[in-house]
């Protein structure tokens, strides 16, 4: 048996880890090993989440959500309809979803939008963000890394010996 099949499930997220609020209903892809899902906010919006593989990683995903609205050209300052919480969790949700499906990924990756007042700085609020929200929920075999704009968690290295 190689490595990787001798290696147990390693959980992303804390698994005591409850969302502090309700989650949107989430539309998960059509098959497990999908990459794409999709939520509804209450006040209409819907999100895409997307997690793309890294070129010189396979087993390194890339996040993406977004706003499926031609209506928002600037889509962190309209968007902010009180909801932000509640998107956080379902992200979250998300992400957890995803990992028990790709049991074997070794990093994800994320990054937030600049508001146009704030492109000057070398991260994002959103991102920081992100990186607050990971510290609170990651499961302890894992990292997690604010680099400029970019927040990097990664599984740590450990031996079987």
């Amino acid at each position: 048996m190689s490595e990787m099949e001798n290696q147990e499930f390693i959980h992303l997220i804390r698994e005591d880890y409850i969302s502090p609020v309700p989650v949107y209903p989430i539309e998960k892809p059509g098959i497990p090993s999908g990459s794409t899902y999709f939520f509804t906010t209450s006040s209409g919006l819907r999100y895409e989440v997307l997690f793309a593989k890294k070129r010189d990683n396979y087993l390194g995903n890339i996040i993406n959500f977004s706003v499926l609205s031609d209506e928002y050209d600037d889509e962190y300052t309209e968007t902010n309809r009180g909801e932000v919480y509640r998107v956080i969790a379902t992200v979250t949700e998300i992400i957890r979803l995803y990992h028990q499906s790709h049991g074997y990924s070794t990093s994800y990756e994320f990054s937030g939008e600049f508001k146009d007042s704030m492109e000057k700085r070398q991260t994002s609020i959103r991102s920081l963000l992100y990186y607050r929200k990971a510290v609170q929920i990651l499961a302890p075999l894992w990292n997690i890394e604010l680099s400029g704009n970019r927040v990097v968690v990664f599984r740590k290295r450990y031996s079987n010996g």
